[in-house]
């Protein structure tokens, strides 16, 4: 047997006896490393003559493949067997009791929201969506407010600066959208105080000459607070345009509404005459209910609450919409998702929604297959 056959032997046999992938390493090392003995074979093909290398060169580079070899599959036998003992070691028993995960729940306010339009889908309507961030056009002129309307005013308002031009004057708006008056003025920009601007939006879309059949839920902005207001809250706007629209159509669509959002029967409506500046005539909406045990439960006429504000489309927001109130009429109506979340679900404080106190949305939050469906119960 030559030198490197002996070696070659001597080697393997090592690599065979290693224990773990540390002196599987060891030795390639010792071996294949910048100072390892095949190494060293390697770096003396350089000194050798053409006859010697064409002889010895293969037997050497034979001798570091067959090293080579044998150190990946020593390697691997090892890695395989401690990958065995790892996972015979932490097996799991799945008869063992499980400790369950926390789970998040939903916003009453979001599932609220879900079962609105759930409801309402089934009437035929559409949900639509507007800018949080609107301009005075959509929020009050549109809507039939003028200027001198107390809904104007600063104390119920959030008005945004006015847009300035490098030299201290005006800009223009930059995109020419709804957010400059005739003369190119810019106009002034508001957090939406109701969701009513979506109404117009929605009418402009269809053109002047589609029906328009949408609710319209969102975020809201006025500048107040206590147990029952604060300064964001949510609202749901209800719009119908259509050709025959009577405000026979607008109860009836309340009462469904109602009834099919508080799972009764035994809703009773009472609509009394009120003003507002984008519906005439105007009513505000109340339903009826009962005192048992101390509470309130929504049903029967012993008792009066306001809950949402509602009306014919007033002539002058049709033709803000793009419509010709002579051939179209429309109803709209208006309520607080907050506040019917309140009657539904009793809850006492406003506030509580926004606090992001984990206990109660523990306690009033709905699990995330609580999916609202008529056919179901909108209710949890």
């Amino acid at each position: 047997m030559s030198d490197l056959e002996k070696m070659r032997a001597e080697l393997i046999g090592q690599i065979d006896a290693a224990s773990s992938p540390e002196a599987v390493e060891a030795i390639r090392v010792a071996t294949l490393g910048k100072s390892g003995s095949v190494t060293a074979l390697l770096k003396t093909l350089g000194g050798m003559s053409p006859e010697q290398r064409q002889s010895d060169g293969p037997r050497i580079h034979a001798l570091r493949e067959a090293v080579t070899e044998a150190l990946a599959a020593r390697k691997a036998v090892l890695d395989r067997a401690a990958l065995d003992a790892r996972l015979a070691a932490e097996t799991l028993d799945m008869t063992l009791p499980a400790e369950p995960l926390p789970l998040g729940t939903i916003h009453p306010v979001s599932q609220v929201m879900d079962e609105l339009a759930e409801i309402f889908a089934d009437l035929g309507f559409a949900v639509a969506t507007g800018p949080e961030i609107e301009t005075d056009w959509y929020n009050f002129t549109a809507l039939n407010i003028p200027e001198t309307h107390p809904a104007r005013a600063m104390h119920d308002t959030f008005y945004l600066e006015e847009p300035r031009a490098a030299g201290g004057g005006q800009s223009p708006p930059s995109d020419g959208v709804g957010f400059a008056d005739a003369a190119g003025r810019a106009e002034r920009m508001v957090l939406r105080t109701h969701t009513s601007p979506v109404q117009i939006r929605a009418m402009q879309a269809a053109g002047g000459d589609k029906p328009v059949y949408i609710i319209a839920p969102g975020r809201t902005y006025r500048s107040d607070s206590d147990a029952t207001h604060t300064p964001m809250f949510h609202q749901v706007e209800g719009l119908v345009i259509d050709k025959g629209i009577t405000l026979g159509h607008l109860k009836w669509t309340l009462e469904t509404f109602l009834k099919a959002y508080f799972e009764r029967d035994d809703i009773v409506l009472r609509l009394r005459p009120s003003y507002f500046p984008f519906t005439e005539p105007s009513a505000e909406v109340d339903v009826g209910y009962t005192i048992q045990n101390g509470k309130r439960v929504i049903g029967g006429s012993d008792h009066w609450m306001e809950v949402l504000g509602s009306g014919m489309v007033h002539r002058k927001v049709i033709e803000a919409g793009g419509f010709d109130p002579d051939l179209w009429q429309g109803f709209a109506f208006g309520c607080g998702i907050d506040r019917l979340a309140m009657l539904k679900y009793g809850m006492d404080d406003l506030r509580a929604f926004f606090d992001g106190d984990i206990r109660w949305l523990r306690h009033y939050g709905f699990g995330v297959l609580d999916v609202p469906t008529l056919s179901g119960g909108v209710g949890a």
